[in-house]
């Protein structure tokens, strides 16, 4: 897989005490997701976490996040996070508050 793993142990650490979190491989990189929901991931090129689409322009808001696209197309309710923003732990650990609140009331998968 084409990601890196030190990014990777970051959020692993992040969200190791949080029950029904599991990674998946997918996307060309590795995904973590909550009851079978993809809640957050790193790629290639850093991260990505999926925020819903009412909490994107929050998200958008913080250093060093992007909009999600995959194939030249925007993904709606994601955003893409580079290197240097996910190793921030505020700004990491307000994306992953976002993340959560969209993807902990979805029924598990």
């Amino acid at each position: 897989m084409a990601y890196d793993e030190g990014l990777a142990t970051i959020l692993r650490d992040d969200l190791t005490e949080m029950p029904g979190i599991t990674e998946k491989k997918m996307f060309g990189g590795l995904c973590f997701l909550l009851n079978g929901n993809m809640l957050c991931g790193v790629h290639k090129d850093g991260a990505m976490f999926r925020v819903g689409k009412d909490n994107e322009a929050e998200a958008m808001a913080i250093d060093g996040a992007g909009p999600m696209e995959f194939t030249g197309r925007k993904m709606g309710g994601m955003i893409d996070v580079s290197d240097d923003g996910l190793v921030d732990d505020a700004s990491r650990a307000e994306w992953l508050r976002l993340s959560l609140d969209f993807v902990k009331p979805m029924p598990a998968k």
